[in-house]
């Protein structure tokens, strides 16, 4: 199951790219809302290869999953895999200048079934897929929308 959207944020694309790839960040949000969250490599910066390991509850059960930064060329384009029980997923973010101050944001995510059981919880996702296109949509149209808040302000 795939879903994707592109927004335009009104600020520079290495600063839209810096807080995307703000990794500490979302590690700290995660933490908030009572997600445990390890950094499992040595890499300094932000690199190919980087690591977490994730740990949270999900329909009554503790799940685990594994991210790990698979493409990362600065400003343009982030990709990160994503493996839990069962399902594996990618997120792709791709960005665009579209003036010195304009940039273009593609962001995709993507699910694929490793096993029956996920499967099954794609396919009963894919019943209800125009209201989550919608909500993912919105959501990343409310993030854009905070984030170019965020760097006008600086």
């Amino acid at each position: 199951m795939k879903f994707s959207t592109r927004e335009d944020i009104a600020a520079p694309i290495a600063d839209v790219f810096e807080a995307l790839t703000d990794f500490e960040t979302y590690e700290r949000a995660a933490l908030r809302r009572g997600v445990e969250v390890e950094r499992v490599d040595d890499i300094p910066g932000k690199a190919v290869g980087q690591t977490w390991q994730a740990g949270f509850k999900f329909r009554g059960r503790h799940r685990k999953l594994t991210a790990t930064i698979t493409d990362f060329e600065a400003p343009q384009i982030a990709v990160v895999e994503s493996r839990s029980d069962g399902l594996q997923g990618t997120v792709t973010i791709e960005l665009v200048a579209l003036s010195a101050n304009d940039t273009r944001l593609f962001l995709q995510f993507e699910m694929r079934p490793k096993s029956f059981t996920a499967r099954v919880f794609l396919q009963s996702l894919r019943l209800s897929k125009a209201a989550l296109n919608r909500r993912f949509k919105n959501s990343v149209t409310n993030y854009a929308r905070g984030l170019e808040h965020q760097l006008q302000t600086h």
